[in-house]
């Protein structure tokens, strides 16, 4: 009798234990993907540092580099997107020389807001309105910065839509760009 119990005993508890490991599972993997569905709130992207304006001022202007200061963040909270972003570019006083790298001219400089914020991976799409003095001038200018995750070596395109539209492509120097998926704690 007392083996009877013994093997009855094991036959029930191997499938509440597997039962109960596939509940885990499953509870886990349901509980991680509510929390990725649409970024309903928190942080989506943020970051800061020094970048270079990939072919600097191109060949109209002598290929002369440019260096930006850039800082962003973004954040979701329900349905709505806020953040802000600002970008200071500087360019040398001389394009050779004993001043040409020193950075102290100011080529332009950004301070946008940010309303609207996609992700997809690594990269998020950021847009808002700007106002921008330098090059594009301008007020209430919208912009578009799409920006790669990571550090030194990641990337960020920054596109006014004013008249002209500008498109500088940049090389993160010093700094990090953060692009949270929704689950990450940050």
């Amino acid at each position: 009798m007392h083996r009877r119990i013994e093997l009855l005993s094991r036959r029930l508890i191997c499938p509440v234990i597997m039962g109960l490991a596939l509940i885990g599972l499953a509870v886990g993997a349901f509980g991680k993907q509510n929390s990725n569905t649409d970024l309903a709130s928190g942080t989506i992207a943020r970051g800061a540092g020094t970048t270079i304006i990939q072919g600097g001022t191109g060949s109209a202007g002598g290929f002369v580099p440019v260096l930006t200061t850039i800082a962003f963040h973004a954040e979701k909270s329900g349905g709505t997107v806020t953040g802000d972003f600002e970008c200071l570019a500087r360019a040398p006083a001389a394009p050779t020389g004993a001043v040409s790298a020193q950075f102290t001219v100011n080529a332009m400089y950004v301070t946008g807001e940010i309303t609207g914020a996609v992700v997809n991976g690594d990269t998020a799409t950021l847009t808002g309105t700007a106002n921008i003095t330098g090059l594009g001038a301008g007020s209430a200018v919208p912009f578009e910065l799409v920006v790669r995750k990571g550090g030194p070596g990641s990337t960020a395109v920054l596109t006014t839509k004013g008249s002209p539209v500008l498109v500088f492509h940049e090389i993160l120097l010093e700094g990090s760009f953060k692009v949270l998926s929704g689950d990450a704690k940050d």
